[in-house]
């Protein structure tokens, strides 16, 4: 026999059925999960990541960043709040995509591996990552960082502090052979500063490949050895 079927409190006290909540008028913005359909929002941050690169943050518009993403001008706002959002995600993805991959490299090696090799892998990856397809977001962080808002800036710190942790035991163990005298943490420093710089004057059409260039890094940071 079934259980007699009971009403909703709201009913059984008399009260009026709720009224629906309006809809909010026009194109309802995307769920997070929603949101990479058709690399729609990848699109959008490449697309931003070589304007903010080659014309600045500020001298950038959205309307340029979605002609260059061949969509309507106001499209861009249905993936990012805002034009500075939509610089953090630039910086932010790209870090992230920068940490799994240097991960992955580090793990191709053999487990036996000694420092300067591994040093190696991580200069031949950083310079990947500068020179590759990929690479606008790091002179975009370099450039753009005052843009940035405080909260934005320590959400990227926490994702570059996650790449540069995996350098920090190479050079550890560098510098207890003898190899690298400079003390670890300042020499990570002073090595990033001058492998971004690259950006400046390397050019992956020259006389040197990446190959090259690596091998070159590391006579400067460790020697022959």
């Amino acid at each position: 026999m079934c259980p007699p079927r009971s009403e909703p409190p709201s009913a059984l006290a008399g009260e009026p059925p709720a009224v629906p909540a309006a809809r909010p008028r026009g194109r309802p913005r995307k769920a997070p999960d929603a949101r990479d359909d058709g690399n729609r929002r990848q699109l959008i941050i490449d697309s931003a990541a070589r304007l903010f690169r080659t014309q600045g943050f500020d001298a950038t518009s959205t309307r340029d960043i979605a002609a260059a993403a061949d969509m309507r001008s106001g499209s861009p706002f249905y993936h990012f709040e805002s034009k500075n959002a939509l610089l953090h995600a630039v910086v932010e993805d790209g870090l992230q995509r920068a940490v799994a991959s240097q991960q992955q490299a580090l793990q191709q090696l053999p487990a036996a591996a000694p420092p300067r090799e591994r040093l190696a892998a991580l200069v031949r990856h950083h310079f990947e990552v500068l020179f590759g397809p990929e690479g606008d977001f790091i002179p975009v962080m370099l450039y753009e960082w005052r843009s940035l808002t405080p909260p934005q800036r320590a959400s990227i710190d926490r994702v570059k502090a996650d790449y540069e942790a995996q350098w920090m035991p190479v050079l550890q163990a560098l510098h207890d052979t003898g190899a690298l005298r400079a003390e670890p943490a300042l020499a990570r420093l002073f090595i990033m500063g001058a492998l971004n710089w690259a950006v400046q004057w390397y050019r992956p059409d020259g006389r040197l490949s990446l190959d090259a260039l690596t091998g070159q890094a590391l006579r400067l940071f460790v020697g022959d050895r």
